[in-house]
């Protein structure tokens, strides 16, 4: 399931993707469109600039931009990003793998079926980005 944080982040850079091409933008405008806490947005989007999917810009004209077009960010790499392992288990994780301490990987069928969950989430969320959450 995905955490509030990781909802407001795709919502905010869905909205930020939208509007690319328009220049930054104020944190006040997305929180208000998506109905997002400011505060809480605040943090979300400092996370995201710190992680370098976001950029911001000061003074007037200023705010939050992408930086990378819209089509180029998948939506599994902002998962990892905010959430961490896309994976429902530490020991099929990719990215963030973690040996499991009471289980023999090659026998254990809970792995198995993990493995192949793992796969069948990220053949989509690979392939779908930003742009993709923009036009929806």
């Amino acid at each position: 399931m995905l955490s509030k944080k990781t909802q407001y982040a795709l919502k905010a850079l869905s909205y930020l993707a939208a509007h690319h091409r328009e220049g930054p933008v104020l944190i006040a405008q997305i929180a208000q469109s998506k109905k997002i806490p400011v505060k809480f947005l605040e943090s979300i989007l400092l996370n995201l600039k710190k992680s370098g999917l976001l950029e911001s810009k000061k003074g007037k004209g200023g705010g939050y931009f992408l930086t990378k077009a819209p089509n180029k960010i998948t939506i599994a790499s902002v998962l990892r990003e905010v959430e961490g392992p896309i994976a429902l288990l530490p020991c099929v994780s990719l990215h963030f793998y973690q040996k499991c301490k009471d289980c023999d990987e090659i026998n254990c069928g809970l792995n198995k079926v993990m493995a192949i969950t793992r796969d069948g989430t990220l053949q989509i969320l690979e392939k779908k980005t930003l742009a993709d959450l923009a036009r929806q």
